[in-house]
């Protein structure tokens, strides 16, 4: 049985207002990863890919909080830890985070090693400035990074350099779990390639045992991750390979996302694009049925009124909805 690195169980966080509204932007989610995997989440801006991604850490500042559910690493539980025990013994070894706008995460005054200092130090007091020196030299230059790079100050990296350095800072305690979230975006084609290959030799050369994969082009986890999960509205719509869901997903919204994308991939190359109308939810005070049914063109009376829970097709496949996987191919079929 493969060894299972993150296990997340009916996960539900929220977001508190100033005027004290709660805003439900990760609601019963459950996912699994295993050893050797990466799995891809993708939807559009809003849907809750970032606060789950910061969620699964288990270190929460206001306006996020936990409110249910367990967050499991390698076998131990995180949720419930107390914030300084979960910034000394799991962020940074046992779990680590590309943030979104990696670019703009190191401070333009400080010099690489820096940073590599902050991390290693909050881990261990009595290493020695020549030993972490070293060890990152090591550890850039096997990812494919000059050691010149920890002595220069941020503006004088290229975009693309910036956004694998911070990926290089963020592995350097060779975490079991990392979580990238939207690690290519704002970058050119060519500084693209070059990060999801760096992220690919991670897991090769065993610098992390588990990906989480974060972007809003569906496509584009195709090329990077083993599973797919789809989001909306804070909920999983779903589940599958990375072949089942970008050449046969089943939720309307996962169809729509994939349609509203131009793709290179040979069968779906010359796909006329498609918009989703209309907009998410308010997460303040969501439907009680389907969230997608107001922007769905399949939608009945009753997925308006109906709780929906996701249906298990098979061994790691599901999808939320009322259809069967009969009627969606049919609907989609006849467009």
């Amino acid at each position: 049985m493969s060894r299972v690195m993150l296990e997340v169980k009916e996960l539900t966080t929220k977001y508190i207002t100033r005027f004290g509204e709660n805003v439900y932007a990760v609601d019963h989610v459950s996912l699994k990863v295993e050893e050797g995997k990466s799995l891809g989440i993708a939807g559009e801006s809003g849907c809750g890919k970032s606060t789950l991604a910061l969620s699964l850490m288990g270190y929460y500042f206001a306006p996020l909080h936990y409110t249910s559910g367990e967050i499991i690493i390698d076998g131990r539980t995180i949720s419930g830890m107390a914030p300084d025990d979960i910034r000394k013994s799991i962020l940074g070894t046992q779990i680590s985070y590309i943030p979104q706008c990696a670019m703009d995460a190191l401070n333009p005054t400080r010099k690489i090693i820096n940073f590599v200092e902050d991390v290693i130090k909050a881990h261990n007091t009595y290493i020695t400035k020549k030993e972490i020196y070293d060890l990152a030299r090591e550890r850039f230059e096997i990812l494919g990074l000059p050691a010149e790079v920890l002595q220069k100050y941020p503006v004088e990296l290229s975009g693309g350099m910036k956004q694998r350095t911070v990926i290089a800072v963020s592995v350097i305690l060779l975490p079991l779990v990392l979580i990238a979230d939207e690690p290519s975006s704002a970058l050119d084609v060519t500084s693209q390639k070059m990060v999801i290959k760096m992220l690919r030799d991670l897991m090769e050369r065993g610098f992390i045992k588990a990906m989480i994969f974060i972007t809003h082009e569906l496509p584009l986890l195709y090329n990077v991750t083993d599973d797919i999960m789809v989001m909306y509205a804070g909920q999983i719509v779903e589940k599958g390979t990375a072949k089942e869901a970008v050449f046969d997903p089943l939720h309307p919204y996962s169809k729509g996302l994939m349609g509203s994308i131009i793709v290179p991939e040979k069968g779906l190359r010359g796909t006329k694009l498609a918009a989703i109308p209309g907009v998410p939810p308010n997460l303040k005070n969501p439907p009680a049925g389907c969230r997608f049914a107001e922007r769905c063109k399949y939608v009945v009376a009753e997925c308006k009124t109906r709780s929906i829970d996701l249906r298990e097709i098979e061994d790691g496949r599901a999808y939320r909805c009322i259809f069967s996987e009969e009627q969606l191919r049919e609907d989609y079929k006849n467009g």
